[in-house]
């Protein structure tokens, strides 16, 4: 009986290794939103990283995560790193591009999980209104394959960003 018990468990565990193997090797998320404000007073939100406090999804998760900037306040350079609980984990993020229609920055995670991606903002102005879309890519590693097997995780980045959307709008739109 122990054997035939073992014997399910290994190919339990055997079928999602191999389903996982499957999944791709690349990932994007990606959402946008409509703001009605110029491109530049947006980018005045994305591009200094110690405005994030106000809109970011992430800051909200754990207001007592311990937070460090460096380089320049905003633009190209700027960096934040944090170390907070399991919902927002360690790492740091470094603006590389910044312009009022971009502004991108490498995304590196060191716990819960270890991973370096390229986020992003892209944003097209028209007629006094912005359509702003945040992006993430980058390589899944077979550990954040696994893990899609039993969590929705475009799903749940996906949500974070249109909260975050949704949070910067009203920010940039009420001042």
């Amino acid at each position: 009986m122990l054997k035939k018990l073992l014997t399910g468990v290994v190919l339990i565990i055997a079928a999602i290794m191999a389903y996982a193997a499957t999944k791709p090797d690349d990932f994007k998320v990606s959402r946008s939103a409509v703001i009605n404000a110029p491109a530049r007073e947006i980018h005045a939100q994305i591009s200094n990283l110690k405005a994030w406090d106000s809109w970011s999804p992430w800051a909200k998760l754990d207001p007592n995560a311990k937070t460090i900037f460096e380089g320049p306040e905003a633009g190209v350079g700027a960096k934040m790193s944090w170390d907070g609980n399991m919902e927002v984990g360690k790492g740091n993020l470094t603006i590389t591009e910044s312009n009022q229609q971009r502004v991108a920055y490498d995304l590196i995670f060191e716990k819960p999980m270890k991973g370096n991606n390229i986020s992003a903002f892209t944003m097209q102005e028209q007629g006094g209104q912005t359509q702003v879309t945040w992006s993430m890519e980058g390589k899944q590693s077979f550990p954040a394959k696994v893990m899609s097997v039993f969590m929705n995780c475009e799903k749940i980045v996906g949500e974070q960003f249109d909260k975050g959307l949704s949070n910067l709008k009203s920010t940039v739109e009420n001042n």
